[in-house]
């Protein structure tokens, strides 16, 4: 990864580096084809599959659909609906950053 940003790190946005596997077990999507841990197993995520290898984009922030449904159902399962709502603005609002 050439710098240390969010969009390098993820394609949904979220902040690897602030995960304590990140560097060690993971790499960040991006580094692992998508494979993240709350993903079935041997499965990439979704939102990795959609946005690598179907859009062709770098991170979601360069789709206008994002968040999509995609997004709805690939959520990691520790988080409550509230707190599901309010990770996926925050990754959205990274991206939009990231992008800028």
């Amino acid at each position: 990864m050439s710098e240390n940003k969010k969009s390098d790190i993820s394609v949904c946005g979220t902040d690897c580096s602030t995960c304590y596997c990140y560097g060690k077990m993971c790499r960040g999507c991006n580094a692992c084809a998508g494979k993240v841990f709350h993903a079935p197993e041997g499965k990439a995520c979704a939102i990795y599959e959609c946005t690598v290898n179907k859009m062709g984009y770098k991170t979601c922030g360069e789709c206008s659909q994002a968040p999509c449904e995609i997004w709805m159902k690939t959520r990691d399962p520790k988080y409550s609906d509230e707190e599901f709502d309010q990770n996926v603005r925050m990754r959205i609002a990274a991206l939009k950053h990231a992008d800028n």
